[in-house]
């Protein structure tokens, strides 16, 4: 069985080993390597204030990190109330998925939101065929649009 907590500085190290061992289980999928400086930067998510309305849930199990969910409460003056939030990752190891750790942790994150008086949780799906299995299984969701990423340069 697996627990879901909140991702804290000190589970760092066991975050980069568990998204060694995604690289390791789906090499054609993750392409950038959790490397020394993106240790740095997670390190310093935890006291950056642009990282106050982030989200992040780690499931684990045998004391090792299996899944994480990480999202933002978005906020905009266009919707002033901060009704949305954004859902930028969910993934578990592809050895341990099928064993509801994706909805464990997509509960906490919508447990979260309706503790921050968040309304509606936005998330781009990944095209491939399980992931579009996941996302039109989850209940009460509705597919809408497609996204498009802008480069700002």
């Amino acid at each position: 069985m697996f627990e879901i907590r909140r991702f804290e500085k000190e589970d760092i190290d066991k975050v980069i080993a568990f998204e060694l061992e995604l690289r390791r289980q789906e090499p054609d999928t993750y392409y950038w390597e959790p490397d020394d400086m993106y240790k740095q930067q997670l390190e310093s998510s935890f006291t950056d204030p642009r990282f106050n309305t982030a989200i992040s849930f780690i499931a684990v199990k045998d004391n090792a990190v299996i899944g994480r969910i990480d999202a933002s409460v978005i906020t905009s003056r266009s919707d002033a109330s901060c009704f949305s939030a954004y859902l930028d990752w969910i993934c578990v190891l592809k050895s341990e998925r099928h064993h509801q750790a994706a909805q464990g942790l997509l509960e906490a994150l919508r447990t979260e939101c309706k503790a921050r008086n968040v309304g509606v949780l936005i998330a781009l799906m990944a095209d491939n065929e399980e992931a579009q299995r996941f996302y039109k299984s989850v209940k009460d969701a509705s597919i809408h649009d497609t996204g498009i990423w802008m480069d700002i340069k």
